[in-house]
């Protein structure tokens, strides 16, 4: 556990949660300080998928802020590594009120999920359950360095509900850290060195 807290650390530039590879917008909104995740849920090959690619985004990091100069170059990823180094980012302790993101990855950058949030230690409208499991369909939009989510379809316990309620749980998830609201329209910064991201079923390309 004090290795995985210590190299899945979070990134300056990705608004706090470093989950800047897929879906950055969904997870950037519900960052803050303090996790109350239960530990144990990782195996340990998941702990070692986790670091593996937490270590790949540290090389390309380095050479970026090294100034090293290369042909683009692509770093290919499974989507069960990338749901395994979420975890682990969860798991150390990198989100509050997102308890557990889980993605199923598409051709196109398009890309399905469940999400478990928990706000039950915030002030909520009326009408809103302090423990929400959200299923999703997006797709991630890259343009100049940045990433953005378009939502196509959000699902609450079964029932369709307005994509704009992404927002109002955002921004009671802000209210938990003290931080200013995101916004599911918000562009958000890759990761140092990372130029690109493209999806396939089952597999993500990291283009840098």
């Amino acid at each position: 556990m004090i290795v995985m807290k210590r190299r899945l650390r979070k990134r300056t530039g990705v608004r706090t949660t470093g989950l800047g590879l897929l879906l950055i917008s969904i997870v950037s909104g519900f960052s803050a300080a303090e996790s109350q995740t239960a530990s144990g849920r990782l195996t340990p090959d998941m702990r070692m998928s986790a670091v593996r690619l937490q270590n790949r985004l540290d090389r390309i990091a380095a050479e970026h802020a090294a100034g090293a100069k290369h042909p683009l170059r692509t770093a290919t990823f499974t989507e069960s590594e990338l749901n395994a180094w979420i975890a682990a980012l969860i798991e150390a302790g990198g989100e509050d009120a997102l308890r557990e993101l889980v993605l199923k990855l598409f051709a196109e950058n398009r890309v399905e999920g469940k999400a478990r949030i928990d706000l039950s230690r915030a002030s909520l409208p009326l009408g809103f359950k302090p423990r929400m499991t959200l299923f999703f369909a997006a797709r991630v939009i890259v343009r100049d360095g940045a990433a953005r989510v378009e939502f196509e379809k959000l699902f609450l316990e079964g029932q369709v509900i307005p994509i704009t309620v992404l927002d109002v749980m955002i921004a009671v998830a802000s209210g938990l850290g003290n931080r200013d609201a995101a916004s599911i329209k918000d562009w958000v910064a890759l990761p140092d060195g990372i130029k690109d991201l493209r999806s396939r079923p089952g597999m993500v390309d990291i283009i840098y």
